[in-house]
């Protein structure tokens, strides 16, 4: 099979196959989106995901999993996180476990030697199987190098982890490989597809965002955000939803403090679903407003604009 055809059977053979299938596992992607998905896996480079929460950033990883049919390894990051929760640890008690069960053969071993050096080489060398393949335990960044199909790894909220651990992740986004001193390298059998995301609550290394492809989510206009709804809540009216997504984008002009993301807009809608309801009521929408707004003084300052809002989103055709 030629390169040609061999690019036609793939299924991220072009940005347009590549929207088709995200759009099929429920994402809806624009170009920019897609574009950064197809190039990431041709030129295996890891993404970098940015904008506010909750707007599918931590989805799209999921997404591309769920099209592609690989597995989602995801590593939700925090202050502290080290090498142990995300690459590697050693099964101690195995280690200890095995070492009872071959004490008499440790005793035979050293007993056969004559000095207390040749006992200590001939020791070192038994003591280098308990530091093996079969007593190590992979976290995420190391079972996503293992997986032989290759795997969606999900680095989720990167900027809340430390500046130290960035700089450990910069062998694995360049190189595709970690270096375990006991073991030595290990690299991927099949690069994973690398999605990390940031809600921007801290500035990340220069390092890391040269290892990796730059794309921003940001809230969608209302025809985007239209067919995300429709897609994550079927069976919504068509009036209802385009006064929905009206309503939201309305929210967003407002000085909040937090504005309603798109997975807050999905919820509500299926509040709306459950409750029957087939246009806005300004006093529905007051009752439910919290599914929407997560501080108690953004329900007031939207509070005092409700009606004129629920108004407005109303004579949306």
């Amino acid at each position: 099979m030629d390169d040609a055809a061999r690019a036609g059977a793939s299924p991220l053979a072009s940005i347009d196959a590549v929207e088709r299938g995200l759009g099929g596992a429920g994402y809806i992607a624009n170009r920019q989106i897609s574009t950064a998905v197809y190039l990431s896996h041709h030129l295996q480079k890891p993404i970098l995901v940015e904008g506010p929460a909750g707007v599918g950033k931590t989805e799209l990883a999921k997404s591309v999993a769920a099209w592609l049919k690989l597995p989602l390894i995801r590593m939700q990051c925090y202050e502290g996180l080290d090498e142990s929760k995300a690459l590697y640890e050693w099964k101690y008690g195995k280690q200890l476990l095995y070492t009872q069960i071959l004490k008499d053969k440790i005793n035979s071993v050293i007993g056969e030697a004559d000095t207390l050096a040749a006992a200590l080489d001939k020791l070192h060398a038994f003591g280098d199987v308990f530091f093996s393949h079969q007593f190590l335990e992979p976290r995420p960044l190391l079972r996503s190098l293992q997986e032989p199909g290759g795997a969606v790894l999900l680095i989720d909220e990167i900027d809340k982890s430390d500046q130290e651990f960035e700089a450990f992740l910069l062998e694995i986004l360049s190189d595709y490989q970690v270096t375990i001193p006991e073991i030595g390298t290990v690299a991927a059998m099949v690069p994973p597809i690398v999605l990390l995301t940031s809600n921007s609550t801290r500035d990340l290394g220069d390092a890391l965002k040269r290892r990796c492809l730059h794309l921003h989510i940001g809230f969608p206009d209302e025809k985007l955000e239209a067919k995300i709804i429709a897609s994550r809540v079927p069976g919504i009216d068509a009036r209802l939803l385009r006064q929905l997504v009206s309503f939201v984008q309305q929210l967003r002009g407002l000085d909040l403090k937090k504005v309603p993301s798109v997975s807050e807009t999905i919820d509500w809608a299926k509040v709306m679903l459950l409750l029957h309801t087939s246009v806005l009521d300004v006093d529905l929408v007051r009752e439910t407003l919290n599914v929407l707004l997560k501080f108690e003084a953004d329900i007031e300052a939207a509070g005092k604009q409700l009606a004129g809002i629920t108004q407005k989103a109303r004579q949306v055709v």
